[in-house]
């Protein structure tokens, strides 16, 4: 999958991890959003970013131990096999 690159006068560059998002301080302009709204939200967008990556080390996790009891399955069904 392609990952679209944000682009600003201040290129923030490089991937957005959640600290990085947390840290994030974007500059105020005139008629701009509230600061205390975005700060928010770039909070809100960190947490549920290491909420996600959280998951998806779990859900890594999982996967390896499951590919390893199958192995394990695997080679003592065909020890059973050619032994019998």
């Amino acid at each position: 999958m392609a990952m679209t690159v944000y682009r600003s006068r201040h290129a923030l560059r490089g991937p957005l991890t959640p600290d990085r998002i947390a840290a994030l301080r974007l500059p105020t302009a005139r008629r701009g959003y509230r600061p205390e709204d975005v700060d928010a939200l770039l909070h809100r967008l960190a947490y549920e970013l290491r909420e996600r990556a959280r998951e998806r080390d779990e859900a890594r996790a999982e996967n390896r131990r499951i590919k390893d009891a199958l192995r394990r399955w695997q080679s003592a069904e065909a020890a059973r096999r050619h032994a019998g």
